[in-house]
């Protein structure tokens, strides 16, 4: 692979701008731009945790891709989307990364939703964007090709996050005390008994220390879970809010054994991630628990069905017969928001559309929101420092009552761009 890595670097950083042309007989007729623009996006849909877990964000973008078309295209010019499996494998993410921009010949990759970012350093060599994805893997913490939908101010120089480690805030901490006053700050952290998820168990765990709540952490096997364990350990330490570094399968189970057992929440927090229209079915066995779940993150709510934005996104998804609760998600909102970063980027380079220019695009100082999609974010480089920043977040909490008694997601804030916090933030390594 190493060989192949060197004949394609040697090739230059990017394809040339003449291979997104359509080709011409010779002739005294000065070239026009090619009618189409080829887009790819690698999803690991069949991986060995969940078959709905990586999928969200290729629907959004399909979406945005057939609306924009039908108003369209970009400056004229169609989009063309090519896509790729890599099953949630790094070797397959490699294979995914050599089909599309070797045999497809994309222009950039966009709204990634990738396990285990393999081909994430051909990638960058090749010079090919990748915009909008879902910050999964390191990689996007790592390459200065890599534009996730987050915004990041990483140097991206080729270490992952900052020398090795990553940062979060404490926004998330910090909105629950001032919401609940009142309730006494004991918080409760669930992770397997894997290096990863303890070590971003632990970063949750600090983050809420840092915030003045008493935690109590709680370790599953992955291969025999107890939750039921879990939760009488939680109940016995009083604890009233519940995080987890866990998958979506073990909160299902989480939350059943969290009814079952009486624990009396104020709020399970769970992630962007979790944050789609199955809660309603997937935690049947669990009402108490399952009305007290709440999803923060910096994007309007999907859910949101009086947002102009998002009913534009609705209708488009609609449109594709995208609108049950197997499709509609947070992530397929993101997905539809990366897919506009990178056509309001390309669309900048009006006729001379090139790779340097979409992402010069993207390295600007202005914080870009997607029409209003997401909480403005930019790739401007900070300095590294812990110390306290403004951080803003979007939350929501599930309730059976929403939609006329069908289920959805309700906002908790009125505005996400103001409800912000001044917060430090906690290293971790991933």
């Amino acid at each position: 692979m190493a060989a192949a890595v060197i004949l394609l670097a040697g090739c230059g950083t990017r394809l040339p701008d003449s291979a997104f042309r359509t080709p011409q007989a010779p002739s005294q007729t000065p070239s026009r731009p090619a009618a189409t623009i080829t887009i790819g996006t690698i999803a690991s849909l069949s991986n060995p945790f969940d078959a709905q877990a990586f999928a969200g964000p290729s629907y959004g973008l399909r979406a945005f891709v057939d609306d924009i078309n039908r108003r369209g295209g970009i400056n004229g010019r169609r989009l063309v989307l090519k896509s790729c499996d890599d099953s949630g494998d790094g070797s397959h993410n490699v294979t995914c990364v050599h089909r599309l921009v070797e045999q497809d010949h994309v222009f950039a990759l966009v709204a990634n939703a990738i396990l285990s970012y393999g081909g994430a350093n051909l990638v960058n060599q090749l010079g090919v964007p990748d915009i909008g994805s879902q910050p999964i893997d390191v990689a996007y913490t790592q390459y200065p090709h890599l534009w996730d939908i987050a915004g990041e101010d990483y140097p991206r120089e080729g270490k992952v996050g900052w020398n090795g480690k990553l940062h979060n805030g404490t926004e998330v901490y910090r909105y629950f005390k001032v919401r609940f006053p009142s309730v006494p700050l004991r918080a409760g952290v669930v992770y397997y008994n894997q290096a990863s998820s303890q070590r971003y168990g632990d970063a949750i765990a600090r983050g809420l220390e840092q915030e003045g709540y008493s935690v109590t952490t709680a370790q599953v096997n992955f291969a025999l879970p107890d939750f039921n364990s879990v939760a009488i350990k939680l109940r016995h330490a009083g604890v009233r809010y519940v995080y987890d570094a866990i998958d979506r399968a073990g909160n299902e189970r989480l939350c059943k054994a969290i009814d079952d057992n009486q624990l009396d929440l104020t709020a399970k927090i769970t992630t962007t991630q979790s944050w789609d229209a199955t809660i309603g079915t997937s935690y049947a066995d669990s009402p108490r628990c399952r009305n007290e779940i709440y999803a923060t993150g910096g994007s309007l709510n999907y859910d949101d069905r009086s947002s102009p934005q998002v009913a534009q996104f609705r209708t488009a998804m609609s449109r594709l017969g995208w609108d049950t609760t197997q499709q509609m998600s947070q992530w397929a909102l993101e997905g539809w928001a990366g897919a506009r970063w990178f056509a309001d980027a390309a669309a900048s380079c009006g006729s001379q559309l090139t790779r340097a220019c979409v992402e010069r695009f993207m390295a600007r100082a202005t914080p870009y929101d997607a029409g209003g999609l997401l909480i403005p974010r930019d790739f401007t480089v900070g300095t590294g420092s812990l110390a306290p920043h403004e951080a803003c977040i979007n939350v929501v909490r599930w309730q059976d009552s929403a939609n006329n008694g069908a289920g959805g997601w309700v906002n908790q804030v009125p505005d996400m761009t103001r409800n912000c916090y001044n917060v430090p933030s906690i290293a971790y390594e991933p």
